[in-house]
């Protein structure tokens, strides 16, 4: 079983075997602007509801297209109380736990930050990884990959200017959102593997099992609104819809055909697209150091990712 997550969070487990109709390459595109644009949607979202609602109503929507993929294949989620019980911790670190918290960021910080924090999730991985994975050995070229990323992070962040400006919980906020991805990739890595079930049906099973988390979280800390703000529902629709439902699906199909590096090669393009976004739609502004920044953690992260030659 091959483990792909994306840099918004979503996981895919193996690989679908059916012929694409479209050209991957388009997908490809699709599938960047899909998740650079769910930054933009969660700011949106924002302002409506608070952070616990955006994320729910995404896992809401996002569940109900892969339960509608399940019954369309006709396939059953997995069985088994200990895949249930891995799964769960796998929906929390991979799914309620980063949607939340990068719902709860862009109270405070610009979309084109939050996409930015993002595109570290690569660095934390390649820095775990040299402590979790016994096999996955460091090189000289990731080392220096890493060191690179976080130095295009404190550019992003402006450290020379004392990060004056910068709303540091909020910036940690979406920062640990993208260190708990990496976390949930390796424990998938160790205890979900072999399992024999298809991609769609774990998935489809984790999605259900966040949702229920965040339906049980979501009433403690939040307020039934006083009236419904259709904008900010209607991204968090598209959201869910799109960018947690339909992009998991989208995924699959491009791992299957050009395999899980290509694939994993959208991450360098949402933060160029969110960041895009963020300053044309929402009018967010925009210091040279952010994308200046941006450059430096894509290029240290793309680094983290070269392979030792065998």
């Amino acid at each position: 079983m091959s483990t792909v997550t994306t840099a918004t969070g979503e996981k895919t487990l193996g690989a679908d075997r059916s012929r694409p109709r479209l050209d991957w390459r388009l997908r490809f595109g699709v599938l960047s602007l899909i998740w650079g644009f769910s930054f933009l949607f969660i700011k949106v979202g924002t302002e409506g509801y608070a952070p616990f609602q955006v994320t729910l109503g995404r896992l809401v929507f996002g569940t109900a297209v892969l339960a509608a993929a399940l019954a369309w294949k006709r396939e059953r989620l997995p069985r088994g109380a200990r895949t249930w019980g891995h799964l769960a911790v796998a929906a929390f670190l991979l799914n309620a736990l980063p949607f939340s918290l990068f719902a709860y960021s862009e109270l405070t910080i610009p979309s084109t930050l939050a996409g930015i924090c993002n595109a570290t999730s690569p660095l934390w991985g390649m820095a775990l990884s040299l402590v979790a994975l016994s096999e996955d050995r460091p090189t000289r070229v990731r080392v220096a990959g890493l060191g690179l990323g976080f130095l295009g992070v404190l550019t992003v962040l402006g450290a020379w200017e004392g990060f004056h400006g910068l709303d540091v919980t909020g910036t940690l906020m979406a920062l640990l959102a993208s260190l708990s991805y990496p976390i949930g990739w390796i424990y998938v890595r160790r205890t979900l593997a072999g399992t024999g079930e298809s991609h769609l049906s774990m998935t489809g099973a984790q999605l259900l099992l966040a949702t229920v988390q965040l339906a049980v979280v979501t009433p403690l800390f939040t307020s039934v609104p006083g009236h419904v703000s259709w904008v900010p529902l209607l991204a968090i629709a598209a959201l869910g819809a799109l960018g947690t439902g339909l992009a998991v699906l989208v995924q699959y199909g491009l791992v299957a055909e050009v395999g899980p590096t290509t694939a994993q090669m959208v991450t360098y393009f949402i933060p160029v697209i969110a960041t895009a976004a963020g300053v044309a739609v929402l009018g967010e502004s925009l210091r040279w150091s952010t994308p200046v920044g941006a450059v430096i953690v894509l290029a240290g992260a793309a680094l983290t990712q070269v392979k030792k030659r065998p």
